[in-house]
C-alpha cells in the first residue's frame, strides 16, 4: 500500500510524494488521516528552513495536528476498534529516562514527536493519507464532530498544559496576549474554566474577532487602541492570571504593566531573546512561569473537550485546504488577517 505524504525538502519547498505503508505490527493501528492542522512550528519549516537551533537538516514530513479513522489493527489492540475517529497523539516520550521516571515526560530525555526537526535523523510527521502508528497514540473522539474539530486535540492539549500551569482560572481575571491559535485556545479554557473575566489583546482584528467567539470577554486592538489597555496597570495591575502568548517584548512589557502583584504569567509563546527590567516582576512578586507541550492525561482532556464541545473549536478553523494544494495552505496560514488555523485535508 502507497501513501501521499507532504514532505519539506527546503525553504518554501513542498512536495507532494508517495511512500510506501506497512501493515499494522503488535500493539499498533493503520489510520486514514482525515485532517491536519498547520502549526506555527510547520510555518517556520517552511518560511525560513526552521528557528531558533532547529533548523531542517534532511527532507521531514510535516505535521503533528491531526485525526483520522481506523482502518486496521495490529495483535493485541484493544483501546480502539476499526471506524472509530481518533485524534492522534503526536507526543512519544521514552517512558525509562530521568525525568520519564520522575513523571516529568515533557521533558524526556528521548522524546520522539511527530515532525520536529529537533532530532536527526528528523522524526517524520502526520500530513498523509495513510499512517501506521502505536495504538496509545489514537484517542478515540466523538463521532458527532468533524474530524477537522477532532485535529485541534493537539494545540488544545498544549493550552490545558499551560492552564493547569496557572494553578487555575475560577473566579479570576485573565489576559491573553496574542489571538492566535494558541490564544484563542486559551481564551476559550479560561472561560471554560469559570473566569470572571478574559481579555485578549492583539494586532490584528482578524484574529480578535475569532478570540472573542471563542470566550473572550473583551478584546483589544493594541495598534489602533492601546489606550484602552491603560486602565489595567491601574493600582498596580488587574489580572491575576497571564497567559503570554505572542513572545513578543510590547506584549510582555504590558502583561508585566497590567498583573497584579503575586499573579501568575504564564509563558505560553516562545521566541528569541528578550530584556525587560527585572524590577517589573520583582516588585509585584510575579511568579512567571513556563510551559512546555502535554502530557498524555493532557490530551485526552483536550480530545474529550472537543468531543463535547465543551471548548468549541469551529470558530478558530479559518481555512481547509486539499493536501495538493498544501503550498496555498501555507501561504494562508501565515496571513495572520485571514488565518487563525488553516487545516489540510487528506483522502480518508
Amino acid at each position: 500500500m502507497d501513501t501521499r505524504v507532504c514532505r519539506l525538502h527546503k525553504q518554501e519547498d513542498i512536495h507532494i510524494e508517495t511512500i510506501a505503508v506497512t501493515e499494522p505490527g503488535p500493539g499498533e493501528v493503520l489510520l486514514a488521516v482525515g485532517a491536519g492542522g498547520i502549526c506555527g512550528s510547520d510555518l517556520h519549516y517552511y518560511q525560513h528552513g526552521g528557528f531558533g537551533p532547529i533548523v531542517v537538516k534532511e527532507p521531514i514530513i510535516l505535521g503533528h495536528e491531526a485525526s483520522g479513522t481506523v482502518i486496521a489493527l495490529g495483535a493485541g489492540v484493544t483501546n480502539v476498534a476499526v471506524g472509530d475517529p481518533v485524534a492522534i497523539n503526536p507526543s512519544r516520550p521514552c517512558g525509562e529516562c530521568t525525568y520519564c521516571a520522575e513523571g516529568l515526560t515533557t521533558h524526556c530525555l528521548n522524546m520522539r514527536f511527530s515532525g520536529s526537526a529537533m532530532r536527526f535523523p528528523h522524526e517524520q510527521g502526520l500530513f498523509r493519507d495513510r499512517i501506521v502508528v502505536d495504538a496509545a497514540q489514537a484517542v478515540k473522539v466523538s463521532r458527532d464532530i468533524s474530524l477537522s474539530e477532532a485535529a485541534c486535540s493537539e494545540p488544545l492539549a498544549v493550552c490545558t498544559h499551560a492552564h493547569s500551569m496557572s494553578g487555575g482560572t475560577e473566579g479570576k481575571r485573565v489576559l491573553v496576549t496574542g489571538a492566535g491559535p494558541i490564544g484563542a485556545l486559551c481564551a476559550a479554557l479560561a472561560k471554560a474554566g469559570g473566569a470572571t473575566e478574559v481579555v485578549v489583546t492583539d494586532l490584528q482584528d482578524f484574529t480578535l474577532e475569532k478570540a472573542a467567539a471563542m470566550g473572550a470577554t473583551e478584546t483589544i486592538n493594541m495598534a489602533q487602541n492601546g489606550a484602552a489597555f491603560d486602565r489595567f496597570a491601574e493600582g498596580k495591575g488587574h489580572f491575576d492570571v497571564v497567559f503570554e502568548c505572542s513572545s513578543a517584548r510590547p506584549a510582555v512589557a504590558s502583561a508585566l504593566s497590567a498583573i497584579r502583584p503575586q499573579g501568575t504569567l504564564v509563558q505560553v509563546g516562545t521566541g528569541g531573546e528578550m530584556s525587560f527590567q527585572l524590577s517589573a516582576l520583582v516588585a509585584k512578586e510575579i511568579r512567571w512561569q513556563g510551559t512546555q507541550r502535554f502530557v498524555r492525561e493532557d490530551f485526552e482532556s483536550a480530545a474529550a473537550a472537543i468531543s463535547s464541545r465543551r471548548i468549541d473549536v469551529r470558530p478558530m478553523i479559518t481555512g481547509n485546504f486539499p493536501l495538493e494544494d498544501a503550498d496555498a495552505a501555507f501561504r494562508m496560514a501565515g496571513d495572520r488577517t485571514k488565518a487563525v488555523k488553516v487545516h489540510l485535508s487528506f483522502a480518508g
